[in-house]
């Protein structure tokens, strides 16, 4: 075991990701004669960032009312307003292309990168972490924390021991990466963290075969849970993803946890158009004499227009005036009501994020300070702070990171 007793250093900042960039920057920026050190488990910086998008990075979202950007977080969207107010999107934009990271945004909002490279993000932070003078150890995680009479006495995962003035805990929503046993350790309470943004396994005939198939928007509701989120959908080889499923995932996360993601769904096709039924009896009046199924109606894609036909039990050669008051009925419910069983979930590998974490009655959201150690701070997803997908969980690592690296380097004055 290596002892370094007499190593000392300003500001520790635990975690090599987006927040605890934000943090060590910031950080340095407001204390320039503070040493500051981010510690790093793995060896890859900014890990997430680098495949967030798919590769492009999905910086942050076109939502620049802070009482609106709140609604766009399960867990921690009121204890976020204040901060939205100090650091928010614009804030975001203007840091990254003052750094020469040009910053677009997408119909539905999201902002990338121009480039739509990732790659332009990391160097950003990279460089100015660089040109500030932070210093940056890769395979050395933060193990365990004791509280002392001035800061904190560290022990990393590579047995070295450190002391540090100020810590900062960046370290992620993933348990493996010891931020939440650290916290727990210094007295915080944890509250118990389960997965968020996922997709749903859903195993129904109707899904066969038509895995890469989009519906945009679709309503997807869980009956027994009143809650219901309009989107697009994408049917995959296991069930069903896409941003209305990720955000029924999201509001949802813990109570599906409960019930063990095994629940019944139903969803609704054509929430756009407001009388079906009409639609179908057009059909029936106007072009009688075609089949039906190769009448596809709503602009729904033509093999999920079988599909649906064939649940409802109209076969091949029936024809729209031949239809059935039975078949009639089970064709509006399949494309309105149409139920299945969400059987159990897969982690969105891209945009993993978990529900749970330091819980926030225990932290100053104004500085994202410790009640419980003033030298002690939060940024990131070791927070219980989620946002559904679309940049929001970065943004909440943006403004968590600025607002804990501005207050700790300011403790130290």
């Amino acid at each position: 075991m290596t002892h370094l007793s007499d190593t000392s250093i300003a500001i520790a900042v635990a975690g090599g990701g987006a927040a605890g960039f934000f943090a060590a920057i910031h950080s340095k920026q407001e204390n320039p004669d503070a040493s500051v050190v981010i510690f790093e488990k793995s060896r890859e910086l900014l890990a997430k960032v680098a495949i967030s998008g798919g590769g492009r990075c999905n910086v942050t979202h076109s939502c620049f009312d802070p009482k609106e950007l709140i609604t766009r977080y399960p867990r921690g969207g009121r204890e976020l307003l204040g901060p939205f107010h100090r650091f928010q999107p614009s804030d975001t934009i203007e840091w990254f292309e003052s750094r020469g990271v040009k910053v677009k945004t997408e119909a539905d909002g999201r902002m990338f990168p121009v480039s739509d490279d990732s790659s332009d993000i990391i160097r950003a932070l990279k460089t100015e972490a660089d040109a500030l003078g932070i210093e940056i150890r890769l395979q050395q995680g933060l193990m365990s924390a004791e509280a002392t009479e001035s800061g904190f006495a560290l022990t990393l995962t590579d047995e070295t021991s450190l002391s540090c003035k100020v810590l900062i805990l960046a370290t992620g929503g993933n348990r493996a990466s010891g931020g939440w046993a650290v916290a727990e350790h210094l007295g915080h309470s944890i509250v118990q963290p389960v997965p968020s943004l996922f997709s749903f396994h859903v195993q129904d005939p109707v899904f066969d075969e038509l895995a890469g198939v989009s519906v945009d928007p679709v309503a997807v509701s869980i009956p027994e849970m009143s809650a219901e989120q309009l989107g697009a959908m994408l049917v995959t080889h296991k069930g069903l993803s896409g941003p209305a499923i990720l955000k029924l995932s999201a509001w949802q996360a813990r109570e599906l946890a409960e019930r063990k993601d095994q629940v019944a769904i139903q969803i609704n096709w054509v929430p756009n158009f407001p009388n079906p039924l009409a639609e179908l009896h057009r059909m029936r009046k106007q072009h009688g004499a075609r089949p039906i199924l190769k009448s596809k109606l709503f602009d729904l894609p033509r093999r999920l227009w079988e599909r649906l036909c064939i649940r409802s039990g109209i076969e091949n050669d029936i024809q729209w005036a031949r239809m059935t008051a039975t078949q009639e009925e089970a064709l509006l419910m399949s494309i309105t009501a149409m139920d299945c069983h969400m059987r159990g979930k897969t982690l969105n590998k891209e945009e993993f994020v978990t529900c749970g974490g330091v819980n926030l009655k225990e932290v100053n959201m104004k500085h994202f300070q410790s009640r419980l150690h003033p030298k002690l701070f939060f940024a990131g997803e070791v927070l219980n702070i989620d946002g559904v997908t679309g940049g929001f969980n970065f943004q909440a690592a943006w403004t968590g990171g600025y607002l804990a690296g501005t207050a700790a380097g300011q403790s130290l004055y």
